[in-house]
């Protein structure tokens, strides 16, 4: 009997021992995962655009910075494709953990909403923004041997023969495809648009020849003004450039139906919704702190970005009013994908 009692009262508590410890272990391996400094391994930074245009050019900008500012290194991983769509998706599947960032753009957190029926992410609900580097408009090029020196010249040319003149964009559905048909829609023109996987090999076809013009960034198309290689006839802002001042406003054309034209691109640094508050905001530091330096606000201003300081909500909030303004003006101009 002695022995039964004796039993009976080991054998309970070795029950809930066991049990409790296996409690223990899972809310110690919770906590202890939650109280891993981060980052403690290399950082993977995808960049939906093949490299050498405009999101790689700023992701690296950024990235040599960051990763020693956090203590690590950062890796560039370019995934292009329908206008930044593919590598976006990629990034929303990605672990909330901080060790995945995505270059967003416009077009991938803008536009490509209103032209994808089956887009296989929600540009507002799979991510949280970090930081905004900054909104960028769109320049009219042309080859240096082109024979429209102004972009009348272009436009009447176009009038003369429909969709004779081909305009190059880095894909389908991205800012400088839809400033190509805006552009077209609003002067009552018809341009062959020539989808290409990014804007580097875009720009490459332009200075060739075998494109008549591009509508791109003067992140990507500025150097190649500035050595010679294209001419820019227009530039999407209302304002001229301080950097490329002798570039008129596509507004001060003169062209029916151009008066206030304006695109402008931005560029932010996104990582996968539920990503720890606390890391979303160690990155926003830090990124900012980044892009505020003289060195670098010094290289925006040469690439033609006009800066920004806004926080993660703030850019939630633009970001939404920029899906809502493209999805009108791809209503208005009738843009199909084909």
């Amino acid at each position: 009997m002695l022995r039964r009692i004796f039993l009976k009262r080991t054998f309970v508590p070795t029950l809930l021992s066991a049990s409790t410890f296996s409690m223990l272990s899972i809310e110690t391996s919770k906590v202890l995962a939650e109280a891993a400094p981060w980052p403690n391994k290399p950082i993977n930074y995808l960049v939906p655009f093949p490299a050498g245009g405009s999101t790689d050019i700023l992701a690296r900008l950024l990235a040599q910075r960051l990763g020693p500012a956090l203590g690590t290194s950062i890796v560039i991983d370019n995934k292009g494709g329908a206008g930044g769509s593919v590598g976006s998706e990629i990034a929303s599947r990605a672990g909330a953990d901080g060790y995945t960032l995505l270059g967003g753009t416009v077009s991938s957190h803008a536009i490509n909403v209103s032209l994808y029926p089956k887009l296989g992410y929600d540009p507002l609900k799979s991510f949280t923004p970090v930081v905004l580097f900054g909104t960028n408009p769109v320049m009219l090029v042309v080859r240096t041997n082109s024979p429209y020196k102004n972009l009348k010249e272009l436009v009447d040319a176009a009038r003369k023969s429909p969709r004779q003149l081909s305009g190059a964009s880095a894909g389908n559905g991205t800012s400088q495809h839809l400033a190509l048909e805006l552009l077209g829609f609003k002067s009552q023109v018809e341009f062959t648009h020539i989808p290409y996987k990014g804007s580097s090999p875009a720009i490459q076809d332009v200075m060739s020849g075998q494109v008549d013009f591009m509508l791109d960034t003067s992140l990507v198309a500025g150097p190649h003004i500035q050595n010679g290689k294209l001419r820019a006839l227009g530039v999407s802002s209302l304002k001229r450039l301080e950097n490329f001042a002798d570039v008129p406003t596509i507004s001060e054309s003169g062209i029916s139906g151009l008066q206030g034209f304006e695109v402008l691109s931005w560029q932010a640094l996104f990582v996968p919704s539920g990503t720890p508050q606390a890391i979303v905001q160690r990155l926003h530091t830090e990124s900012l702190k980044i892009l505020q330096t003289p060195e670098v606000l010094e290289k925006l201003k040469s690439l033609g970005i006009m800066p920004s300081s806004l926080n993660p909500e703030q850019i939630k909030s633009f970001q939404k009013s920029e899906i809502d303004k493209w999805a009108e003006v791809i209503k208005t101009a009738k843009i199909i994908l084909e």
